[in-house]
């Protein structure tokens, strides 16, 4: 069982940065790759972005592509997703995730931090 905690939401201008982080306990964070997603209201989960298990390989949503970056620190058993130029329909409960070697989905889910971007 790994467990997932989110931080680092918040209210921000259109424009502003935010750095959300994950911290995961449980298991052996190297074990697994992260994903950020999102969910704004009334709307489906989508993808936000990324981190293989070393870090080396990225992948982010187009929507995201150039603005937002995500890394981690094994050591810190920690995912950061780094937002910049911050656009409203940014805003979303943001979600971390992870992924078990060999596993074909995201097993564990935390409990999501809301940001918001006002215009």
């Amino acid at each position: 069982q790994v467990q997932l905690v989110e931080s680092g939401g918040g209210l921000v201008q259109a424009g502003g940065s935010l750095r959300l982080s994950c911290t995961a306990s449980g298991r052996t964070f190297s074990n697994y790759a992260m994903g950020w997603f999102r969910q704004a209201p009334g709307k489906e989960r989508e993808f936000v972005a990324a981190i293989t298990r070393s870090g080396g390989n990225t992948a982010y949503a187009d929507s995201v592509k150039g603005r937002f970056t995500i890394s981690r620190d094994n050591a810190k058993n920690t995912v950061y997703l780094q937002m910049n130029s911050l656009k409203p329909e940014d805003t979303a409960v943001y979600y971390c995730a992870a992924q078990y070697i060999g596993a074909r989905t995201y097993d564990y889910w935390g409990q999501g931090t809301q940001v918001t971007v006002s215009s």
